[in-house]
């Protein structure tokens, strides 16, 4: 699509958020976002059923041009309703280490508050985004409107491009695991299920691969 059919269709979305949208104060998710940023986003969640499960732990850091705003980040604990069970074997949080975190909403007005209108990046984003609008929609009526940027679909993209015509008529497996990804781009791992870490790494293979593909464009 164009650059001018990208703004109309933006314009619609935000005419339609607007008019779902149940707390006005919230209208700024729908404003211009601000040129040449993101912000890479994670969660950590007490399992992997959308419909049971709960969020522990929500990350966010800004992206501005090719830099990294570390310093401009969101670490937040949430209080669960329930226990964290058996997968704080895996994210190392523990009930009585949540039990000064935040209520889940007070969590996402601050998170809402840190991404304003910039569009999301992350890894398997889709399941972090489905899990906050779980709860988002009963509270304001609305999804995420922020567009979003699914970085194992960029690292998926990259590769095909690097395979020549014919092998990209077959099927191709390419490794998908964040750690792989980090490891061909030749990028610092960080130790997993953090969800800093987690967004810090989404980051910056966001970043390498635009930088990868704006060099393949120029040759």
């Amino acid at each position: 699509m164009h650059a001018a059919g990208t703004r109309l269709l933006r314009a619609w979305r935000a005419r339609r958020g607007l008019r779902r949208l149940r707390d006005p104060r919230y209208a700024f998710l729908f404003e211009a976002p601000p040129p040449q940023e993101w912000v890479a986003l994670d969660c950590e969640t007490t399992g992997l059923d959308p419909r049971r499960d709960e969020i522990i732990a929500l990350a966010a850091v800004r992206i501005v041009g090719t830099r990294i705003l570390s310093s401009q980040r969101l670490h937040l604990l949430v209080r669960p309703r329930g226990e964290p069970g058996q997968s704080a074997r895996v994210h190392r949080l523990r009930g009585r280490d949540l039990a000064d975190g935040l209520p889940l909403r007070e969590a996402l007005d601050r998170l809402l508050r840190f991404v304003g209108s910039r569009p999301l990046v992350g890894y398997y984003l889709e399941f972090d985004v489905g899990m906050i609008e779980r709860e988002l929609r009963p509270w304001l009526g609305i999804g995420l409107p922020q567009d979003r940027v699914e970085v194992s679909a960029l690292y998926h993209d990259h590769k095909l491009r690097q395979l020549p015509e014919w092998a990209r008529q077959g099927q191709v497996r390419i490794d998908l695991r964040l750690q792989a990804i980090m490891r061909d781009l030749d990028l610092p791992l960080r130790d997993a299920h953090d969800p800093f870490n987690d967004a810090e790494m989404a980051a910056m293979a966001f970043l390498k691969l635009r930088a990868l593909q704006g060099a393949q464009q120029a040759d």
